[in-house]
C-alpha cells in the first residue's frame, strides 16, 4: 500500500468487520497517530526532568560529601553493595549474583576480623593482603577487558572465527567486574584500615601514639620483618620511610595504595608515594585508585537518580 494512502479518510461508521484490508490499515495507522498525539511535547518534558534532576543531584551530592563525608561514604558503600545485586535479581544475572556472593562472604569474614576486639596479631597482615589482592585483581580484569575490546576493533576476533559482539561483550564484562570490585574493595579497605590502626594500638583518633614500636617490627602489622630494607626478599621486601619506620612490602602497599593512607601508620608523617614506589610499573596503581572514584557515581548514584526520574514521570503521568 502506498504510504500516502494511509492518510486517506476512514469511514468510522463502519465496524472493523465491515472494513476492507486497506481501510483496516488506514484505521490502525490513524488510531496509532491519535494515541501518540502530543508525545513529542511529553518526550521533551521527560528529557527536561532528567536534565534538571541530574544537576540537582550532582549539587546535592557534592555538598553532602563536603559537609558530612562519613555518612556520604557509608551510604555510597551500601548503595554500591546492594543496588547492583537488586538489578541482577530483577534481570536474572546469575553470574553476577554468584560472583557477588563469593566476594561478599569472604570480605565479610575479613571485615569481622578487622573489627574484632582484641585484634589478633596476624589479622592486619591478612586483611591488607586480601584487599591488596582484590586491588590487583580488579586492575588486571580492567586491563584484560580493555585489551579484548582493542583486539576486537583490530579484527583479531575473525582469526578465531568469532563474531565481534561476542568479544565486545566479554571485554565489557571484564571491565565492569574489574571496576566494580575495585571500587567496592577500595572503600571497604579504607574502613578496615582506620579501624585496625586504632585497634592495633599505634595511635588514637587524635593522632597520639599509645604503644612503643620495637626494632625489626613492621609498623603496620606489628610482626617481625623478614629481611632488612637493603636486602632482596624472596617473598617480599622491606620498606623504610623518611621517618625511619620500616614495614613489610605487602603491609605498606596495602596501607598507602589500597587503604588510601598517605601517612606513616605509626607517626602519621606524610608519605611520598612517588619516591617510595619509583618503579614506573607501580605508578599506574596510584592513578588507577583515583580513577575508581569516578566510577562510584555511575554504580551507586546513577541508578538511584534514574529511579527518582521514573517516579517523577509516573507522578506527572508521563509515559
Amino acid at each position: 500500500m502506498d504510504h500516502r494512502s494511509l492518510h486517506a479518510p476512514v469511514d468510522f461508521n463502519k465496524s472493523i468487520e465491515e472494513m476492507t484490508p486497506e481501510e483496516k490499515a488506514r484505521y490502525d495507522h490513524q488510531m496509532m497517530h491519535e494515541k501518540h498525539k502530543g508525545h513529542e511535547a511529553m518526550h521533551s518534558e521527560i528529557v527536561l526532568i532528567l536534565f534538571v534532576t541530574l544537576i540537582i543531584a550532582q549539587i546535592a551530592l557534592v555538598q553532602w560529601k563536603k559537609k558530612h563525608y562519613k555518612s556520604y561514604s557509608a551510604v555510597t558503600l551500601l548503595a554500591m553493595w546492594v543496588i547492583p545485586l537488586g538489578i541482577s535479581f530483577f534481570y536474572g544475572f546469575i553470574r553476577f549474583i554468584i560472583i557477588w556472593s563469593i566476594f561478599s562472604i569472604i570480605t565479610a569474614v575479613v571485615i569481622r576480623k578487622a573489627i574484632s576486639k582484641p585484634i589478633e596479631g596476624s589479622t592486619p597482615r591478612l586483611v591488607y593482603k586480601w584487599f591488596y589482592f582484590i586491588y590487583k585483581l580488579s586492575y588486571g580484569l580492567g586491563i584484560v577487558g580493555y585489551l579484548i575490546m582493542m583486539a576486537t576493533f583490530l579484527g583479531f576476533n575473525f582469526i578465531f572465527n568469532q563474531a565481534p559482539h561476542i568479544w565486545m561483550d566479554v571485554g565489557l564484562m571484564f571491565v565492569f567486574y574489574g571496576l566494580y570490585i575495585g571500587v567496592l574493595g577500595r572503600d571497604i579497605s579504607e574502613i578496615c584500615s582506620e579501624r585496625m590502626a586504632s585497634l592495633v594500638g599505634y595511635y588514637t583518633p587524635q593522632g597520639i601514639p599509645t604503644r612503643h614500636l620495637e626494632e625489626n617490627v613492621c609498623a603496620v602489622c606489628g610482626n617481625q620483618l623478614l629481611v632488612s630494607e637493603k636486602e632482596e626478599g624472596i617473598i617480599e621486601n622491606t620498606y623504610k620511610l623518611s621517618c625511619n619506620h620500616v614495614f613489610h612490602e605487602f603491609c605498606i602497599r596495602g596501607w598507602c595504595i589500597v587503604g588510601k593512607k598517605q601517612t606513616c601508620p605509626y607517626c602519621k608523617e606524610k608519605v611520598d608515594l612517588k619516591k617510595m614506589f619509583c618503579n614506573p610499573w607501580e605508578r599506574p596503581h596510584v592513578l588507577y585508585g583515583r580513577l575508581l572514584d569516578w566510577i562510584r557515581f555511575l554504580v551507586a548514584w546513577q541508578p538511584l537518580i534514574f529511579f527518582i526520574v521514573q517516579g517523577i514521570n509516573y507522578a506527572l503521568g508521563l509515559e
